[in-house]
C-alpha cells in the first residue's frame, strides 16, 4: 500500500510541455532576427561608407590636372646677369570629367580666384603667385578647364608683396617648386632646375 502511495506522484510527473518549448523556440527566433538585423545593418551602413569612398576618390581623380608638354622659363635682365622672372606650363584634365575652375589671379590680385599656385625654393616660400591663362586650341570662351581643352598658364615670379617688390626670380642652378592648387582635386606639383644660362627662352622640361 505504502508502496503505491510512494509510485503515485511519480507517475503524475511531466516533462516540458509543448507550450514551453513553443515559447523557447520563438525566443531563439527573436533573437537570432535581432542578431541577423543588427549585421545586416551593420553591413549595408559598411557598404555605404566603402561606395561614398569610391565616390570621392572618383570625384578627386576627375578634378586632377597634368602637365602636357614642357614648362618654359624666361629670362630677363642684361645678358650674363639675367634671372628667371616668370614660368609657363600647359595644363589639361587628367582625365575626362569634372571642368577646373581656372580664373586666373592677375598681377594686382583679387578675390575671385580659387586655384592658387605658389612658389617654394631653398630660402623663400610664395603662397599665392599671380598668374594668367590663355587657353590653346578648342575651348568655349571660359576660365573652365574642361574635356579636350588646354590652357597655358603664365606665372609671374615678380610680384607686389606687403607694398613692395618682391623678388623671387630664380637665377642660374636654381632649384624651385611651382604647386597649383585647384579648389578640388589632387596639387599638382612641378619642380625644376634653371640652367646654367639664363635665356630669354629656356625649355625645362
Amino acid at each position: 500500500m505504502l508502496k503505491g502511495l510512494y509510485k503515485g506522484p511519480r507517475r503524475d510527473e511531466r516533462g516540458i510541455t509543448g507550450l514551453e518549448t513553443a515559447i523557447i523556440l520563438i525566443a531563439f527566433v527573436v533573437v537570432a532576427s535581432v542578431f541577423a538585423y543588427t549585421v545586416l545593418s551593420a553591413g549595408i551602413f559598411s557598404s555605404q561608407k566603402g561606395q561614398e569612398a569610391v565616390y570621392a576618390g572618383l570625384a578627386q581623380t576627375r578634378a586632377t590636372m597634368e602637365v602636357k608638354g614642357s614648362m618654359f622659363a624666361y629670362g630677363n635682365g642684361t645678358p650674363g646677369n639675367m634671372t628667371v622672372d616668370r614660368v609657363s606650363f600647359t595644363l589639361t584634365n587628367a582625365m575626362k570629367g569634372q571642368a577646373i575652375d581656372l580664373s586666373p589671379n592677375d598681377p594686382v590680385g583679387n578675390n575671385t580666384h580659387v586655384t592658387i599656385i605658389s612658389y617654394t625654393d631653398n630660402s623663400q616660400h610664395i603662397s599665392d603667385l599671380p598668374w594668367t591663362i590663355q587657353f590653346i586650341g578648342k575651348n568655349n570662351g571660359d576660365t573652365l578647364l574642361e574635356q579636350d581643352e588646354q590652357a597655358v598658364i603664365t606665372v609671374d615670379l615678380e610680384t607686389v608683396a606687403n607694398g613692395g617688390l618682391l623678388t623671387v626670380s630664380p637665377g642660374t642652378y636654381s632649384t624651385f617648386t611651382i604647386e597649383v592648387k585647384p579648389v578640388t582635386g589632387a596639387s599638382l606639383i612641378l619642380n625644376r632646375t634653371s640652367p646654367a644660362r639664363i635665356d630669354p627662352v629656356m625649355d625645362l622640361h
